[in-house]
């Protein structure tokens, strides 16, 4: 289960660090091998791979109407290794996709991450400050 944020900055070459506490469970759960594609909402989604291939199948399994979807999550999926500092590469294509150029915020959503320029998710994450709480948390208790 991943969970937390983390400022991080891509290196010259595209590479992200990801962070130590996580390094450990990826290394048990996915050898290291993970997966990132787009997300529909302008971030990146990083799976390790047993989650991915999870992910895919259902996908895959979606009518001919998503198609395009199909296009979008599989079409655009690389798969990435860790390699001995922890670091991984993500692509030109994912970057531009993304907005990405240095600066990141990654989120441990659970059974993925998100990655998200770290500029665009601040400005995301205010605007849903400031739209207030939806419906879905309404008998939700704190």
């Amino acid at each position: 289960m991943f969970q937390g944020a983390s400022s991080l900055s891509l290196d010259a070459k595209g590479r992200l660090s990801m962070p130590t506490r996580h390094r450990d469970v990826l290394a048990a759960t996915a050898a290291n091998q993970l997966t990132i594609t787009k997300h529909p909402h302008g971030c990146l989604m990083i799976f390790p791979r047993p989650e991915w291939e999870k992910f895919r199948e259902r996908i895959a399994a979606l009518p001919m109407s998503a198609q395009w979807w199909k296009r979008i999550f599989l079409g655009n999926a690389m798969d990435v290794e860790l390699d001995g500092t922890g670091r991984m590469l993500v692509s030109p294509e994912l970057r531009a996709a993304a907005g990405i150029a240095k600066d990141v915020m990654l989120l441990g959503m659970g059974n993925n991450f998100e990655l998200w320029d770290k500029a665009t998710y601040e400005a995301k994450e205010a605007e849903a400050m400031q739209a207030g709480m939806p419906e879905a948390f309404q008998d939700f208790s704190f």
